[in-house]
Protein backbone atom coordinates (compact mmCIF):
# COMPACT_ATOMS: atom_id res chain seq x y z
CA UNK A 1 0.00 0.00 0.00
CA UNK A 2 2.41 2.35 0.88
CA UNK A 3 4.45 2.25 -2.52
CA UNK A 4 1.15 3.03 -4.22
CA UNK A 5 0.39 5.70 -2.30
CA UNK A 6 3.40 7.23 -2.15
CA UNK A 7 3.52 6.86 -6.22
CA UNK A 8 0.13 8.36 -6.58
CA UNK A 9 0.36 10.86 -4.15
CA UNK A 10 3.66 12.12 -6.40
CA UNK A 11 2.07 11.70 -9.44
CA UNK A 12 -1.43 13.46 -8.76
CA UNK A 13 -0.51 15.60 -5.39
CA UNK A 14 -1.47 14.83 -2.00
CA UNK A 15 -4.39 16.13 -2.51
CA UNK A 16 -5.12 15.02 -6.01
CA UNK A 17 -6.09 11.13 -4.52
CA UNK A 18 -8.78 10.66 -2.69
CA UNK A 19 -9.01 7.73 -0.10
CA UNK A 20 -11.51 5.78 -2.28
CA UNK A 21 -9.29 5.94 -5.02
CA UNK A 22 -6.33 4.69 -3.03
CA UNK A 23 -8.34 1.81 -1.83
CA UNK A 24 -9.37 1.08 -5.43
CA UNK A 25 -5.79 1.20 -6.63
CA UNK A 26 -4.13 -1.17 -3.91
CA UNK A 27 -7.41 -3.56 -4.23
CA UNK A 28 -8.38 -2.81 0.01
CA UNK A 29 -11.62 -1.64 1.84
CA UNK A 30 -11.31 1.38 3.71
CA UNK A 31 -11.79 -0.79 6.72
CA UNK A 32 -9.21 -2.37 6.19
CA UNK A 33 -6.79 0.51 5.16
CA UNK A 34 -7.88 1.95 8.90
CA UNK A 35 -7.05 -1.30 10.46
CA UNK A 36 -3.41 -0.01 9.42
CA UNK A 37 -3.44 3.54 8.83
CA UNK A 38 -4.99 6.72 10.95
CA UNK A 39 -5.23 8.91 7.23
CA UNK A 40 -3.41 9.52 3.78
CA UNK A 41 -0.87 11.65 6.38
CA UNK A 42 -0.27 8.16 7.93
CA UNK A 43 0.15 6.11 5.32
CA UNK A 44 2.60 9.14 3.37
CA UNK A 45 4.60 9.00 6.66
CA UNK A 46 5.15 5.14 7.14
CA UNK A 47 8.96 5.04 5.94
CA UNK A 48 10.01 7.56 8.57
CA UNK A 49 7.30 6.34 11.17
CA UNK A 50 8.78 2.76 10.66
CA UNK A 51 12.49 3.92 11.39
CA UNK A 52 11.30 5.91 14.95
CA UNK A 53 9.02 2.67 15.66
CA UNK A 54 12.39 0.18 15.02
CA UNK A 55 14.33 2.96 17.29
CA UNK A 56 12.13 2.77 19.96
CA UNK A 57 11.73 -1.10 19.81
CA UNK A 58 15.84 -1.17 20.15
CA UNK A 59 15.92 1.27 22.93
CA UNK A 60 13.72 -1.61 24.65
CA UNK A 61 16.42 -3.79 24.85
CA UNK A 62 19.55 -1.85 24.13
CA UNK A 63 22.16 -2.20 27.06
CA UNK A 64 23.55 0.73 28.22
CA UNK A 65 27.47 0.98 28.16
CA UNK A 66 27.69 3.77 31.04
CA UNK A 67 28.57 6.17 27.67
CA UNK A 68 26.80 9.47 27.50
CA UNK A 69 23.07 9.16 26.95
CA UNK A 70 23.52 11.37 23.77
CA UNK A 71 25.55 8.60 22.35
CA UNK A 72 23.17 5.70 23.87
CA UNK A 73 20.27 7.09 21.96
CA UNK A 74 22.44 7.98 18.43
CA UNK A 75 23.64 3.95 18.56
CA UNK A 76 20.24 3.24 18.91
CA UNK A 77 18.81 5.17 15.89
CA UNK A 78 21.94 4.05 13.79
CA UNK A 79 20.99 0.60 14.54
CA UNK A 80 16.62 1.43 13.49
CA UNK A 81 18.37 2.85 10.70
CA UNK A 82 20.29 -0.27 9.61
CA UNK A 83 16.85 -2.24 9.96
CA UNK A 84 14.99 -0.47 7.57
CA UNK A 85 15.40 -2.45 3.71
CA UNK A 86 18.31 -1.43 1.55
CA UNK A 87 16.56 -1.16 -1.57
CA UNK A 88 13.14 0.11 -0.77
CA UNK A 89 13.16 2.32 2.36
CA UNK A 90 15.11 5.19 0.91
CA UNK A 91 13.25 5.75 -2.09
CA UNK A 92 10.46 6.09 -0.12
CA UNK A 93 11.45 8.36 2.22
CA UNK A 94 12.87 10.86 -0.61
CA UNK A 95 9.12 10.62 -1.74
CA UNK A 96 7.58 11.49 1.54
CA UNK A 97 10.51 14.50 2.14
CA UNK A 98 9.13 15.75 -1.42
CA UNK A 99 5.65 15.29 -0.85
CA UNK A 100 5.79 17.11 2.90
CA UNK A 101 7.55 20.30 1.07
CA UNK A 102 4.52 20.77 -0.18
CA UNK A 103 1.83 19.31 1.85
CA UNK A 104 1.28 21.16 5.18
CA UNK A 105 -0.76 18.48 6.56
CA UNK A 106 1.84 15.88 5.88
CA UNK A 107 4.36 18.09 8.27
CA UNK A 108 1.97 18.51 10.49
CA UNK A 109 1.14 14.57 10.78
CA UNK A 110 5.14 14.04 11.14
CA UNK A 111 5.18 16.81 13.95
CA UNK A 112 2.93 15.46 16.15
CA UNK A 113 4.32 12.04 15.74
CA UNK A 114 7.64 13.05 16.31
CA UNK A 115 6.29 14.64 19.88
CA UNK A 116 4.43 11.09 20.66
CA UNK A 117 8.03 9.18 19.71
CA UNK A 118 9.85 11.61 22.44
CA UNK A 119 7.06 10.94 24.86
CA UNK A 120 7.13 7.44 24.43
CA UNK A 121 11.11 7.35 24.24
CA UNK A 122 11.40 9.20 27.78
CA UNK A 123 8.88 6.70 29.01
CA UNK A 124 11.19 3.83 28.09
CA UNK A 125 14.25 5.79 29.69
CA UNK A 126 11.99 6.30 32.95
CA UNK A 127 11.36 2.96 33.30
CA UNK A 128 14.38 0.67 31.79
CA UNK A 129 17.13 3.28 33.30
CA UNK A 130 15.48 5.44 35.82
CA UNK A 131 15.75 8.70 33.73
CA UNK A 132 13.81 11.28 32.39
CA UNK A 133 12.34 12.33 35.66
CA UNK A 134 9.88 15.40 35.76
CA UNK A 135 12.89 17.57 37.28
CA UNK A 136 15.38 16.67 34.64
CA UNK A 137 15.50 18.05 31.41
CA UNK A 138 18.76 16.39 30.52
CA UNK A 139 17.49 13.59 28.32
CA UNK A 140 14.38 15.38 26.86
CA UNK A 141 17.08 17.45 25.77
CA UNK A 142 19.46 14.95 24.77
CA UNK A 143 16.26 13.45 22.62
CA UNK A 144 15.54 16.70 21.20
CA UNK A 145 19.25 17.02 19.90
CA UNK A 146 19.46 13.76 18.55
CA UNK A 147 16.10 14.31 16.24
CA UNK A 148 17.49 17.88 15.41
CA UNK A 149 20.53 15.99 14.32
CA UNK A 150 18.63 13.64 12.14
CA UNK A 151 16.28 16.47 10.95
CA UNK A 152 20.24 17.85 9.78
CA UNK A 153 21.24 14.89 8.16
CA UNK A 154 18.02 13.84 6.13
CA UNK A 155 17.73 17.42 4.99
CA UNK A 156 21.74 17.34 3.19
CA UNK A 157 20.83 13.44 2.65
CA UNK A 158 17.72 14.06 0.45
CA UNK A 159 19.22 17.15 -1.47
CA UNK A 160 22.10 15.00 -3.17
CA UNK A 161 21.31 15.45 -6.82
CA UNK A 162 21.47 11.26 -6.98
CA UNK A 163 19.32 8.37 -5.49
CA UNK A 164 20.31 8.65 -1.74
CA UNK A 165 21.63 5.60 -0.09
CA UNK A 166 20.55 4.64 3.39
CA UNK A 167 23.91 3.90 4.46
CA UNK A 168 24.73 7.76 3.21
CA UNK A 169 22.11 8.88 5.58
CA UNK A 170 23.56 7.42 8.46
CA UNK A 171 26.70 9.25 7.49
CA UNK A 172 25.50 12.34 7.84
CA UNK A 173 23.70 11.75 11.16
CA UNK A 174 27.15 10.85 12.58
CA UNK A 175 28.37 14.23 11.20
CA UNK A 176 25.61 15.89 12.85
CA UNK A 177 25.72 13.80 15.94
CA UNK A 178 29.79 14.80 16.20
CA UNK A 179 28.78 18.84 15.59
CA UNK A 180 26.93 19.13 17.93
CA UNK A 181 29.31 19.55 21.03
CA UNK A 182 30.50 22.74 18.63
CA UNK A 183 27.29 23.93 18.41
CA UNK A 184 26.67 24.27 21.98
CA UNK A 185 29.46 26.71 22.33
CA UNK A 186 29.71 28.27 18.82
CA UNK A 187 30.39 31.89 19.43
CA UNK A 188 28.57 34.80 17.79
CA UNK A 189 30.98 36.89 15.94
CA UNK A 190 30.51 40.69 17.17
CA UNK A 191 28.93 43.49 15.34
CA UNK A 192 31.78 45.42 13.38
CA UNK A 193 32.19 48.93 15.53
CA UNK A 194 30.09 51.55 14.24
CA UNK A 195 31.50 54.51 12.52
Amino acid sequence: MTDTALRLFSERGFHGVTLDELCDAVDTSKRTFFRYFTSKEDVAMTPLHDLWRSFLKDLEVREPSGGPLLQFLQEALLAALEAMHPDHWAPRVVLNRQLAEQTPSIEAHGLRFCRDTTRSALDILHQRLGLATDNDPRPRLALDMLVASFHCALDTWTAQPSAPARNTLATHLRTACSALPESLTLPTPPWPPRS
